[in-house]
């Protein structure tokens, strides 16, 4: 980078990005400054190369700034990492596409793309095992899931594997739930009934990010599970009816689940994009679908549109099915990824037991371990 070229950046960018210790705490990191205690018209002075503190002595260019004198050091390999260009690009090539949690992040699946390789492990490699413990949590975040093997079938052990990457999410069925027939069943899932793919809780916010079903027993006949890419639904859904993708990211869906102790209810559409249009989240469960109040105009539109997309979601090819065997637990993305289960006979015995999870949390374990790989 030449000293012209680190004044195409922005000025207030630059500068909101000093490193110095006067601006950005050496503890923590943190900024000092709130953004308007800046002086106003902000200009480079002078650009002159020096190296970079903290850089391994790495190149890097100091900036004077007008109108207030200030120094900054900025190391030429941030720079290169991280100063935009016209594309959206740092200049090391580096698409800025945000945190990590939209479709532009991960690698979209239909069933046949994951012959030979759905991302699991066993439970004892996944425990002794930085390396594989990173590949599991890579997978769920690039592929949507995971699947422990051989986890042990004890009661409550799907918290420990919950606490593994993060923080169990308490809810209304409280730290687990029991997946098996109950007798006065106050959701479907708690029957022997088919259930269609979907996504949980869609009528809470936030909506919890993570599921884990640890399978304890499975000797019923039927009761298979099934994953379908709710993200590479929707991007077939744009390519092929824009129209029905746009009216699904537009119309709010009131979602609502309600029994003898809770009341809960969201306002959401079926398609959730982030403010570049990027598929974010999908909230799909038509068992939760409240009584939808708009203009018949629009109810006729979303109507046709939420066929559409329940057709693909149910489309064959798109579903990746398989049979949780004792000791299996599946780690998915409940924002991306909806599970499905086939109709099994209540006089058998099945039976998982279920936690909620933040993606957070499994993020953070995983940038943890990148780090910890990269000093080894």
């Amino acid at each position: 980078m030449s000293a012209t070229a680190i004044t195409r950046p922005p000025a207030p960018w630059l500068r909101d990005n000093c490193p110095c210790a006067d601006c950005r705490d050496p503890r923590t990191g943190q900024k000092l400054f709130q953004i308007t205690e800046l002086p106003g018209g902000l200009a480079v002075g002078s650009v002159r190369e020096v190296p970079a503190a903290g850089a391994g002595g790495g190149p890097g260019w100091e900036v004077v700034w007008q109108p207030d004198g200030h120094r900054s050091v900025y190391a030429a390999d941030w720079l290169d990492a991280h100063a935009p260009d016209d594309a959206g690009e740092g200049r090391s090539g580096h698409r800025l596409t945000g945190d990590g949690r939209t479709e532009a992040d991960k690698e979209l699946w239909a069933a046949r793309d994951l012959d030979g390789r759905i991302p699991e492990a066993g439970w004892d490699a996944y425990t002794s095992s930085r390396e594989v413990r990173e590949r599991v949590l890579d997978g769920v975040v690039r592929l949507g899931f995971a699947l422990l093997r051989d986890v042990p079938c004890r009661d409550r052990m799907v918290l420990d594997v919950a606490r593994t990457f993060g923080f169990v999410r308490e809810t209304n069925y409280g730290e687990l739930f029991e997946v098996r027939v109950e007798a006065e069943p106050n959701n479907l899932a708690f029957t022997g009934a088919r259930i269609t793919p979907h996504t949980d809780n869609p009528y809470r916010d936030p909506v919890p990010t993570l599921q884990l079903l640890h399978c304890l027993r499975n000797e019923a006949r039927g009761g298979d599970s099934g994953l379908v890419d709710g993200f590479h639904a929707a991007a077939l859904l744009r390519e092929r009816e824009p129209e029905a993708f746009e009216v699904l990211t537009r119309v709010p869906v009131e979602f609502v689940f309600a029994d003898a102790r809770t009341e809960l209810r969201a306002h959401r559409p079926l398609i959730g994009v982030d403010p570049l249009g990027k598929v974010r989240e999908i909230r799909f469960n038509n068992r939760s679908i409240a009584t939808l109040h708009r203009p018949a105009a629009v109810l006729e539109e979303f109507y046709a549109a939420y066929r559409l997309f329940a057709e693909l979601l149910e489309r064959p090819e798109l579903r990746l099915d398989f049979r949780l065997a004792p000791g299996d637990c599946l780690v998915f993305d409940n924002t991306r990824l909806l599970h499905a289960r086939t109709a099994f006979a209540e006089s058998g015995g099945r039976h998982l037991q279920g936690a909620y999870a933040d993606i957070d949390g499994l993020l953070s374990a995983l940038a943890v371990l990148r780090r910890e790989g990269a000093r080894a």
